[in-house]
């Protein structure tokens, strides 16, 4: 297992490219399924809230949403909108506004910031797992030691019972101790 997260830190590192492109796919994905799953919703909402963004790349990757697309056709009321969860929060605000995120890309992008996340998730991210650095790789160095301080008492138990065999005899009739 140790070596197996070792070889994933790595990897992750040489394929940066690649898991931020995964990374798109998986946010652009659950935008599309935004409405038909709770937990999926809340994820979304949880992510865009804590990094203070809004979609993957950008609060137009909202149009891959039956709700919030742009079409003309789109009878929704969500229609060019975001979710509440990509608005800028008023702190003087006590009840949280659930529709602030309506119309709000009709506006021009400059109007747009004022009242809500212009900034992708994906960077947000990536600026975070940045700025964490120290923390995110002081967690997984913790756990490493954790784990090879485990094989070394392992060991140590191996050797521990090999010694006590080497104190023991096979008769016929079972084990006898030596002297």
């Amino acid at each position: 297992i140790f070596f197996l997260e070792l070889a994933t830190g790595i990897l992750a590192f040489v394929f940066k490219d690649w898991i931020r492109d995964q990374l798109n796919f998986f946010i652009n994905n659950n935008v599309k399924a935004y409405r038909d799953d709770i937990d999926l919703q809340n994820l979304i909402d949880f992510a865009q809230e804590y990094w203070s963004c809004c979609g993957a790349r950008g609060p137009n990757d909202w149009n891959l949403n039956i709700y919030f697309n742009c079409t003309d056709l789109n009878p929704s009321r969500e229609r060019c909108g975001v979710p509440f969860s990509c608005c800028v929060r008023d702190p003087a605000e006590d009840v949280l506004n659930t529709q602030c995120g309506y119309d709000v890309r009709l506006k021009l992008e400059l109007e747009q910031q004022g009242s809500i996340h212009t900034k992708g998730c994906v960077g947000q991210f990536e600026k975070w797992l940045q700025d964490n650095l120290i923390v995110v790789a002081g967690v997984f160095v913790g756990i490493a030691l954790l784990q090879i301080f485990g094989i070394c008492l392992a060991q140590n138990l191996v050797s521990d019972i090999k010694a006590v065999k080497a104190n023991w005899i096979k008769h016929d009739d079972g084990y006898k101790l030596l002297k």
